[in-house]
């Protein structure tokens, strides 16, 4: 696997602009307007957002970059699920919010708003953190709906080490090793959708159930491990919903120097949590003997 850096510290790889320079220099991501939070194992802050393969189109690496655009994909969610234009406010500020304005908000429970919420498992040590939490309040201040979100890009592998010390020091674009770790796919993503989903389906407030935010690579790979999109069968929104919220880059114009690549919503396609198992748990199995096979192969043995 070979890919390049697509995107550092928030803009193109191969933007020379003053402005992608200072970010660069400065190591402060121009969407969350912090230091960049991705790092390599000595410390050392990576930048990296996106990488591109060198067979095909760039991928997201880094979910902040989904929050462009002052946290677009969170409006999106609450327009869909409790109507448009309802202010986000952080936490528990969204009570005050309300009874002084005396109009409904969405209080928002995530990193670096409210703070995430914790899923707890059934030993009830541990549990899982949902991303985002969205929840309409009334202008009376009480909780009328909520709905979870989860935020998915993909992590990488090999190393792109190489490519980030030549933009760094002499702002080359260079291929490097780096691919990306599609088995988290079926590993780590899909059993814990099906987990949430499960959960939150039980919540008599939560009447969306769960969205799923990816890029548009991440959404094609998992429907490949679903056995295609046409399986999984659309549903209204109800508490044991899926809604895959993909989002990527808008490619169709050229943005100019010192621009963020606009991002586009490029399809949104609710389900159900048990037809996600279903077919999560629906493989399709190779022809028998492949291991048998295999090893003849490999010690040189003519197969039966």
């Amino acid at each position: 696997m070979a890919a390049t850096i697509f995107e550092f510290f928030g803009y193109r790889a191969d933007d020379r602009s003053d402005l992608a320079k200072h970010a660069a220099d400065t190591e402060v991501c121009p969407i969350s307007r912090e230091t960049c939070q991705k790092s390599f194992n000595d410390g050392v802050v990576s930048g990296v957002c996106a990488i591109k393969p060198i067979t095909s189109e760039p991928v997201i690496c880094c979910p902040i970059r989904l929050y462009a655009d002052d946290y677009r994909i969170l409006s999106d969610i609450a327009d869909r699920v409790f109507g448009p234009n309802l202010k986000l406010v952080a936490g528990r500020d969204a009570v005050n919010y309300s009874i002084d304005n005396r109009e409904p908000c969405v209080a928002v429970f995530g990193k670096g708003w409210g703070g995430e919420l914790r899923l707890p498992q059934k030993s009830k040590k541990g549990g899982y953190f949902v991303d985002w939490v969205l929840a309409k309040i009334s202008e009376e201040g009480d909780l009328v709906e909520f709905v979870a979100v989860e935020v998915q890009t993909i992590d990488t592998t090999g190393t792109y080490r190489p490519g980030y010390d030549a933009l760094k020091q002499d702002g080359l674009v260079e291929k490097t090793t780096a691919g990306l770790n599609w088995e988290n796919v079926a590993k780590r993503i899909l059993p814990q959708l099906i987990y949430k989903g499960q959960i939150l389906q039980r919540e008599e407030l939560c009447k969306s159930g769960l969205f799923f935010v990816c890029p548009e690579p991440v959404f094609k790979r998992i429907m490949e491990r679903l056995g295609g999109q046409e399986g999984l069968v659309r549903y209204a929104l109800q508490p044991a919903s899926i809604t895959f919220a993909v989002y990527d880059y808008d490619l169709s114009s050229e943005p100019p120097n010192e621009t963020l690549i606009p991002l586009k919503n490029t399809l949104n396609h609710s389900t159900t949590v048990y037809k996600v198992q279903e077919a999560f748990n629906n493989v399709t199995l190779p022809i028998e003997n492949v291991y048998r096979d295999a090893i003849r192969r490999a010690l040189g043995i003519e197969s039966e």
